[in-house]
C-alpha cells in the first residue's frame, strides 16, 4: 500500500498565498490565524482536508476547501493518521523537557527522601550535596560541595524547619547560596511551622510567625532578583502579608492531592467534605466546592470548647475532615464523634501537615469495621513534617501523598 506524503497548505507559501488572498493582512500568517477547525471529507472513496481558520484579531473565520489539495486514498490515509497522536505526545514530551528549567536542588538532612522523589520527577533536577557537621561547641560546621559549579545555575533548597536547633543551621544555607552568583534562588519550605503564633491577643505577646517571616524577607538576593519561597497551606492566610518586598512567596497547596486520592476511592461517589470549624471552611471550600460538605462549629460551654455540627448531613456518608494541620488532634476527634453520631457510615481525615507533638498521633485508632466512632477509615497527610511521617508511615489509617510532584512543578515557575 502506497504510503501517503503530507503536503504543504497552499495557505502558508504556496499558489495563491494568504496575503493575496486577504490583501488586508499585512502581519506574518502564524501571527494572524490559528487552526480552528479541521474536517475530514469523504467522496467516492477519497479523502479531502477542510481547514477552518479564526483570525486572533477580529474573530473573523474563514472555511477553505480546496481541489488544488491532493486528494488522499481513504484506506492509506486512515493507516497513517493513527500514528499521529503517539507523535504529537512524543515531540510535545520531548519539547517540555527541552524547555525545563534546570535546577540544582539543595536539600537538609531530614528531606533526603522527598528530595530525591522530587528529583525523580524530572530529568531536569539534579541533586547537589551539603556537608553537616558541627563543632565540638555544637555551632554547625557547614560545607557546600562544589560550590563554583553552580554559578549561572537555577538553584533550589528544600528545608525543613522542624525544630528550633535545625532553624539557624539551615538559615546559614540559606543566606549563602544567592551569593554563589547563581541565576536564581528557589526556597522550599512546605510546612511553615511558626504559622500558629500569628496573633497577639494581649499585650507582651509575641507573633513568632512575623519574626520567621522577616528572617525570611532578608534573605539575598541573586543575580536573577528576590528569592522565591514556596509555602504549603500556610496557617493563617494573612500571613502572607508579613512577609517583605525582598521575597516573593508562591503558596501552594496540598488539597489537589486529596482530590486525586478522593477520585480513587471505590466509594468516591458517596464522599461529603467536613471542616472542623469556619476557619477550615473559608481557606479550603472553593477548592472543593464540587463536594456536598459539612460545617461544624466551636462553641464555649463553661470551661470547655465544644464541636456542634453547624450545617450538613453526614447521614450513610464517607465523610472526609478536612483541616491545614494537627497538633494534639482534639479538635479531630471532637468533629470524629459528632459526625459519627449523626450517622455517618465512614469518617476519615486529611492534614497537609501533620505535627503531631509528643506522639499525639497515637491517639487515631484505624476503623476496624462499622465503627466510625471509634476509629477512622483514612488519615491522610503529606510529607510536609518528616519526622512525623517517619513515625507513622506503614501505620494504619495513615497514610501518606508526597507533595513530591507538587514541588518539581513549583520549581519550574
Amino acid at each position: 500500500m502506497a504510503s501517503t506524503q503530507l503536503t504543504q497548505s497552499p495557505y502558508r507559501n504556496g499558489n495563491p498565498s494568504f496575503h493575496q488572498e486577504f490583501p488586508n493582512y499585512s502581519k506574518p500568517f502564524s501571527q494572524i490565524l490559528k487552526p480552528n477547525k479541521i474536517r475530514f471529507l469523504s467522496s467516492s472513496g477519497k479523502v479531502k482536508i477542510r481547514c477552518e481558520l479564526t483570525s486572533f484579531e477580529n474573530s473573523h473565520k474563514w472555511s477553505r476547501s480546496d481541489d488544488r489539495i491532493p486528494e488522499i486514498d481513504h484506506h492509506s490515509f486512515h493507516s497513517s493518521i493513527s500514528a499521529l497522536p503517539m507523535a504529537t505526545n512524543s515531540i510535545d514530551s520531548s519539547s517540555t523537557q527541552q524547555n525545563s528549567k534546570r535546577v540544582c536542588l539543595f536539600y537538609c538532612t531530614e528531606f533526603k527522601s522527598l528530595a530525591e522523589r522530587v528529583a525523580a520527577q524530572s530529568d531536569s533536577i539534579e541533586l547537589r550535596n551539603i556537608t553537616w557537621r558541627t563543632f565540638e561547641d555544637g555551632f554547625p560546621n557547614l560545607f557546600i560541595s562544589n560550590a563554583q559549579g553552580i554559578r549561572g545555575q537555577h538553584v533550589a533548597f528544600l528545608a525543613s524547619f522542624s525544630s528550633p536547633a535545625v532553624i539557624f543551621e539551615q538559615l546559614s544555607v540559606i543566606y549563602a547560596l544567592p551569593k554563589l552568583f547563581i541565576s536564581s534562588f528557589t526556597l522550599v519550605l512546605p510546612f511553615f511551622p511558626t504559622g500558629t503564633s500569628e496573633r497577639v491577643e494581649e499585650e507582651g505577646d509575641i507573633a513568632t510567625a512575623f519574626t520567621l517571616a522577616r528572617i525570611l524577607s532578608n534573605v539575598p538576593n541573586s543575580r536573577g532578583g528576590p528569592t522565591s519561597l514556596v509555602i504549603f497551606d500556610i496557617h493563617a492566610l494573612q500571613e502572607r502579608f508579613y512577609f517583605g518586598d525582598n521575597v516573593l512567596p508562591c503558596f501552594e497547596s496540598g488539597i489537589p492531592l486529596l482530590k486525586n486520592r478522593l477520585q480513587q476511592l471505590p466509594d468516591s461517589d458517596n464522599i461529603i467534605i467536613a471542616f472542623p470549624d469556619d476557619g477550615a471552611w473559608k481557606r479550603f471550600y472553593k477548592q472543593l466546592q464540587h463536594f456536598p460538605m459539612i460545617i461544624c462549629t466551636k462553641v464555649r460551654e463553661g470551661d470547655q470548647r465544644i464541636v456542634r455540627l453547624k450545617e450538613g448531613d453526614p447521614k450513610g456518608r464517607h465523610v472526609v475532615i478536612v483541616d491545614d494541620l494537627v497538633q494534639s488532634g482534639g479538635t479531630l476527634i471532637e468533629c470524629q464523634k459528632v459526625l459519627a453520631a449523626q450517622g455517618a457510615a465512614k469518617i476519615s481525615a486529611y492534614v497537609t501537615h501533620g505535627i503531631f507533638p509528643n506522639r499525639s498521633w497515637e491517639r487515631f485508632e484505624p476503623d476496624m469495621g462499622g465503627s466510625p466512632e471509634n476509629g477512622m477509615t483514612y488519615f491522610w497527610i503529606t510529607d510536609s513534617c518528616p519526622l512525623t511521617v517517619r513515625e507513622v508511615k506503614n501505620r494504619r489509617p495513615f497514610e501518606i501523598l508526597s507533595l513530591a510532584s507538587s514541588i518539581a512543578a513549583s520549581l519550574q515557575i
